[in-house]
């Protein structure tokens, strides 16, 4: 079963990634935990690249085209084969995001987006996206608690950005039957039994044979 978590910086999905990595641990559930950009040897490179803030002068173009050469990498050695052994593969964040922040944020023409991604991902299409999803107000509240020096690349960014790239999301949300859109401002644990109990739904109503 392959798994995504999306949304917007501090958000809260890579605390749900591993409550969600340790649920199924304790259920004896072979997994994969990915991170993007990474996963990979080549990937984790490119990712040092793309969310350096001294590399302030990178074009938008380069930064959509790294972000998906990352995820070729990883989609071909790793997400694939370990969806054929049988893991559960969770991955804190995916090909939505290049939507979302390039597509919506960057305002990179959506359409080239959407086909370079679809080029990127083959057949490796998530079962369940889930998106937490917090106003902007929250993000500049919890930006705000970090050293400006902790900040990558892509985090300095301006409310105008992020609020293009939250209605990407939003978007993404309503068209997409595989997204699980979470109010992102309840507690940990609700949004944590959330997700177990739409995982849950996704096993029965789905045949074991199907990956995606």
């Amino acid at each position: 079963m392959f798994i995504t978590f999306e949304g917007l910086d501090f958000c809260g999905k890579s605390t749900q990634v591993k409550l969600l990595e340790d649920y199924l641990t304790a259920q004896n559930k072979k997994i994969l935990l990915i991170r993007e950009p990474g996963g990979t040897s080549i990937s984790e490179k490119v990712r040092n690249i793309l969310l350096d803030r001294n590399n302030a002068e990178m074009f938008l173009e380069t930064e959509l085209i790294l972000f998906s050469a990352s995820r070729a990498q990883l989609v071909r050695e790793k997400i694939i084969p370990y969806l054929k052994n049988g893991y559960f593969v969770i991955s804190d964040r995916f090909h939505d995001s290049s939507i979302a922040y390039q597509g919506f944020g960057r305002e990179i023409p959506l359409d080239f987006v959407i086909q370079l991604q679809k080029f990127v991902i083959e057949d490796a299409v998530p079962g369940i996206t889930f998106f937490i999803d917090i106003p902007i107000d929250e993000v500049l509240r919890r930006k705000s608690k970090v050293k400006a020096v902790d900040l990558d690349r892509i985090e300095v960014s301006e409310s105008g950005f992020y609020e293009r790239v939250r209605s990407g999301y939003i978007q993404l949300s309503e068209t997409e039957k595989r997204f699980r859109r979470i109010d992102g401002t309840l507690s940990i644990e609700e949004i944590h039994q959330f997700i177990v109990e739409e995982i849950t739904k996704y096993q029965n109503t789905t045949p074991e044979t199907d990956n995606a």
